[in-house]
């Protein structure tokens, strides 16, 4: 007797259907919580980079530079510029300013009124202050999951920097 198998049932294709289905439920709150945790990274080690850059480039060039945060547009927007006269401050040529995402609760804790880092051409920051010297970016996303929601940007007299990563816990 010869049986003849020629593919699968609709009981067996609705069973595997199902158990795909199961799994895609079940992973993609990770895949979704993976890819916002990365871009909160991203967001703030950009910042971090963009510091940095200002500092070496201060000190290469023998100018002040300095990272001026800006959200006249409602948009968290940073730009590296140079002092290329005494109190006269004009972006890089070149170097394109940057963006925080809109989806982030961002704070820029920097002295008023540039909201900005001034490093010197010894990579020192010229206009530290000991109690505005922070950018914290949250994801509201992540706290309604109870992951690790906040990254901090911090930036000491030095020229050096701290990146912390933590939870709000609201």
């Amino acid at each position: 007797m010869r049986i003849n198998n020629q593919g699968f049932t609709l009981i067996e294709f609705l069973v595997a259907l199902i158990i795909i289905g199961m799994l895609a439920f079940v992973v993609s709150p990770n895949i979704i919580n993976s890819l916002e945790t990365r871009d909160l990274e991203n967001s703030a080690r950009n910042i971090m980079t963009t510091f940095q850059s200002a500092k070496f480039r201060a000190v290469k060039e023998k100018l002040n530079h300095r990272v001026c945060f800006d959200n006249s547009t409602g948009i968290w927007r940073f730009v590296v510029e140079r002092e290329d006269t005494p109190g006269t401050w004009n972006e890089i040529p070149g170097v394109l300013g940057k963006t925080v995402s809109s989806k982030y609760n961002v704070t820029v804790n920097l002295p008023t009124p540039d909201l900005a880092v001034v490093f010197s051409p010894l990579g020192f920051v010229t206009n530290f202050d000991k109690d505005k010297n922070n950018i914290l970016i949250q994801s509201d996303k992540l706290d309604k999951f109870s992951q690790p929601d906040q990254r901090e940007v911090f930036v000491f007299a030095g020229g050096t920097f701290k990146y912390l990563k933590s939870e709000s816990g609201g």
